[in-house]
């Protein structure tokens, strides 16, 4: 008999189909990178990226990519089998549905993005001498003679951005640009003071004169349109929101209220000696509008997760909250823990993760709570005593 079964698989084996090593282009490679930041993006906001004035710029840049993605059969072809989310069909949908898109607009905020064909993941600059022309200007300022006018100001965004009655979100357009609004721009606070009288450009664009003033004594007088191009070039720009932006969440649910956000925390299954070492402490701290484990199902393909599993330590569900504004606040909480890492994603390209943490359960039931009944302003997380003070 086992004579015969050794013959059966020599038969046999003469039909195995040898196993290939996909070997993909540097194009292909790039092009696959892109399509996954977008999935990424689809999975945090539990949406795919779309148009829209008050959208975010990278969210309408991924919104460009991806339907330009959609309308190349060679990218369909590489792309189809990794779509578990659709997002090409839906792009290909939106694109012949979609005709209240202000390319004008859209073209002036994303006037560096290039050809799809040479590289996805790239942005190109198609007019140096304008963005030349911008830092220039942004990097000219001269000294503030009234600054002892603006100082004050600067001092209360602070000290209300301490005690958690003002956030930073990422600059989103132009039509943020205002007299009194504040802004950071290569890690220092901008203040627009003067907004000159709103004026048609040469290109048939809206434009104005500013005044700004920076934190550090100096100031600037350049185009509205200037600043943009500067804010939306600084990686770390962000747009200080107003004091008055709402409250955070109401403290309970009544009748017909739905369930509008989860603070979520996570443990992390790497084998990373850091994580290894740490794995009661460190935790993984966010917020999402949907479930929890749909937020997690790709975790240890997503360099934001460590490239590992999960566990889900604790859950706290919301009712009626700014869930953006909630999430920043925690953060800022406990920034002091956060996990100072780098880690390299699927094709080798380093990712900082921002939202994990080396802090115990404990003190983040204290701080929920504390949020919960008003009591956070002003506290933040102490490493040395494990406890908000």
């Amino acid at each position: 008999m086992s004579d015969d079964l050794d013959a059966l698989a020599g038969d046999l084996a003469e039909f195995d189909v040898e196993e290939k090593l996909v070997k993909r282009s540097p194009i292909e490679e790039r092009v696959i990178a892109g399509f996954e930041e977008i999935q990424r993006f689809t999975e945090r906001e539990e949406h795919p990226p779309q148009y829209g004035e008050d959208r975010d710029i990278f969210e309408r840049l991924y919104a460009v990519r991806l339907e330009r993605l959609a309308a190349s059969a060679d990218y369909v072809a590489i792309l189809k089998p990794l779509d578990h989310q659709g997002l090409l069909q839906g792009a290909t949908e939106a694109s012949e549905a979609d005709d209240e898109l202000d390319l004008d607009a859209l073209a002036a905020e994303l006037e560096d993005l290039d050809d799809v064909a040479d590289d996805i993941t790239q942005l190109r600059h198609v007019r140096p001498v304008a963005e030349k022309r911008a830092a220039e200007e942004i990097a000219n300022r001269e000294t503030c003679a009234d600054f002892d006018k603006f100082k004050p100001l600067f001092e209360k965004v602070q000290a209300e951005l301490d005690a958690g009655l003002r956030t930073t979100r990422p600059f989103e357009a132009k039509s943020e640009i205002e007299v009194g609004r504040f802004f950071v721009l290569k890690g220092m606070k901008a203040y627009v003071a003067v907004k000159g009288d709103v004026y048609v450009n040469q290109n048939g664009m809206t434009e104005a004169r500013l005044r700004v003033i920076f934190d550090n004594g100096t100031e600037s007088n350049l185009l509205m349109r200037s600043l943009q191009r500067a804010l939306n070039d600084d990686d770390a720009s962000r747009r200080v929101t107003e004091a008055d932006a709402g409250p955070l969440f109401t403290d309970a649910s009544t009748d017909g209220d739905e369930a509008s956000g989860t603070i979520y925390v996570l443990r992390s299954k790497s084998d990373l000696p850091i994580v290894a070492e740490n794995r009661d402490l460190l935790h993984k701290i966010g917020v999402t509008g949907g479930t929890v484990e749909r937020r997690i199902a790709n975790a240890k393909l997503d360099p934001t997760f460590l490239m590992a599993d999960v566990d889900i330590v604790t859950t706290y569900e919301l009712y009626n909250i700014n869930r953006v504004k909630l999430e920043n606040l925690l953060h800022r909480i406990f920034e002091r823990a956060r996990l100072d890492i780098e880690i390299k994603d699927r094709f080798g390209h380093p990712v900082v993760p921002r939202e994990w943490f080396l802090v115990p359960v404990f003190a983040i039931d204290e701080a929920v709570e504390r949020i919960r009944d008003g009591s956070i302003k002003g506290l933040a997380y102490d490493p040395r005593s494990a406890s908000l003070s």
